[in-house]
């Protein structure tokens, strides 16, 4: 059985506020740490209403402070929006406090918009500078080198885990030549997965690690009935729809048919964004990632899964541990 993970937008729903989100957040961790995932991840947003993760290391921090032995980490943190130093010295300070439990994604993105972009005193030219960032990033984690003027304290000798994050070539081609552990953002931008994974395993260079380990993100919406499933979903649909119109909003209340609430032409966008997914029942979301595992062969999963209700999430991810646990036997015998 591969490991298995969490990724947490750390959703504010509709009718609720950024501390119900937080909230929510800390009962997942708890929830999915008692459920044997192997970490759980929260991502770099900006001026999203709906998204309460936007100070990611301080969320990372509470978490950590909440839970005792799942790794807990950026998924990721949008590097060209700060400098290397200040990201080495927050994860160097988490990981002093919570030793060997802090993971490191890194994003090219902005994680926003461009005003929002020029806001955070991002330049224009950051993005070009990811590559470089990332391995001034990385030997700031390292231990410090006779006569280095600049240096993180803490996070020198602290070593934590770097991940490249993508939904692009880009990234596979950069985590390939660092020799860096890769993840691929197909639970929202799935069009290059298959190429991304091929490039990431073909091109692999022995760096920082020395085998490549490729995670590929999924959502699901699990259930005891298939329609309790299929509602859920509909409030992902629905925020989706919202941000690529230009209306991005706090997390909708899921409805009974997505097509009451949405054309039919933005529901196909969205599906077609959120593809590699599985919503059901156990056995349905077994098959369903069972499928997808067997397609594109990840040596990890991490799974995403926005829901309004919080308790209909957590029950959700404890289905889906249930599924993918009994993959393994399958997989075993067959």
């Amino acid at each position: 059985m591969i490991p298995f993970s969490v990724l947490d937008l750390a959703t504010v729903p509709d009718g609720g506020t950024p501390a119900d989100a937080l909230a929510n957040s800390v009962a997942l961790a708890r929830k999915t740490e008692q459920l044997g995932y192997t970490r759980y991840w929260l991502a770099e947003h900006h001026n999203m209403p709906g998204i309460a993760s936007a100070a990611t290391s301080v969320l990372i921090g509470h978490v950590a402070a909440h839970t005792e032995s799942i790794r807990v980490g950026a998924g990721g943190i949008m590097l060209p929006n700060h400098s290397p130093l200040v990201i080495a010295e927050q994860f160097g300070t988490l990981e002093t406090l919570h030793p060997g439990r802090i993971d490191l994604g890194l994003g090219r993105a902005p994680g926003s918009d461009q005003a929002t972009a020029m806001a955070l005193r991002r330049n224009h030219a950051s993005g070009d500078r990811f590559p470089d960032d990332v391995v001034e990033l990385i030997g700031l984690l390292q231990d410090a080198q006779e006569g280095q003027q600049i240096r993180a304290v803490p996070g020198e000798g602290t070593n934590v885990p770097v991940w490249i994050l993508g939904s692009s070539l880009f990234g596979a081609q950069l985590a390939a030549h660092l020799g860096l552990p890769y993840a691929f953002a197909s639970h929202f931008a799935p069009d290059a997965l298959e190429q991304a994974s091929q490039i990431y395993r073909e091109r692999f260079q022995p760096g920082v690690t020395q085998e490549p380990h490729f995670m590929l993100a999924a959502n699901v919406w699990a259930a005891d009935t298939e329609d309790a499933a299929r509602r859920m979903k509909t409030s992902q649909q629905q925020a989706f729809i919202n941000l690529r119109t230009g209306r991005p909003g706090k997390l909708p209340r899921p409805v009974d048919d997505i097509s009451q609430v949405a054309d039919p032409r933005a529901v196909a966008m969205a599906d077609h964004a959120l593809r590699v997914s599985a919503t059901g029942t156990e056995a349905q979301v077994a098959e369903q990632l069972g499928a997808i595992i067997d397609r594109y062969r990840p040596d990890e999963l991490i799974l995403s899964g926005a829901a309004h209700d919080n308790t209909a999430r957590m029950r959700s991810y404890e289905i889906a541990a249930s599924a993918l646990r009994g993959l393994a036997p399958q997989r075993a015998s067959a």
